[in-house]
């Protein structure tokens, strides 16, 4: 299970055709990638909000709850970042959108949750 999907992805970005596939795939990856990191997400903490870890290593870490809070926060995040991305491709601000990502992850990257 991936928190946001390629089909949801182009769906949010109201893509009808498969001309920007392939970019739509790095742009996604690279808009996970940036959202861990800038919430501060070890690898094992991504691997359980993206759904790649086994359920005990959930429990570890986070409530049922937390985790669904938390999921919900960095698919925000992760849309926005996707959304950004692709409608900037030649002129992206990555100072803006990593100061916008931190205000939106602000809870999850000083340990609130």
């Amino acid at each position: 299970m991936a928190l946001i999907t390629f089909d949801e992805a182009k769906n949010y970005l109201r893509v009808d055709t498969s001309a920007d596939d392939s970019l739509i795939g790095v742009l996604l990856s690279s808009a996970c990638r940036l959202c861990a990191d800038v919430a501060r997400l070890t690898d094992e903490q991504w691997a359980v909000v993206d759904g790649d870890s086994d359920s005990d290593e959930e429990q570890e870490l986070y409530s049922t709850d937390e985790l669904a809070h938390i999921r919900e926060i960095i698919k925000v995040a992760i849309l926005y970042s996707i959304g950004y991305l692709y409608e900037h491709r030649e002129e992206a601000d990555h100072h803006d959108l990593t100061i916008t990502l931190r205000s939106l992850l602000f809870a999850i990257r000083e340990g609130v949750w």
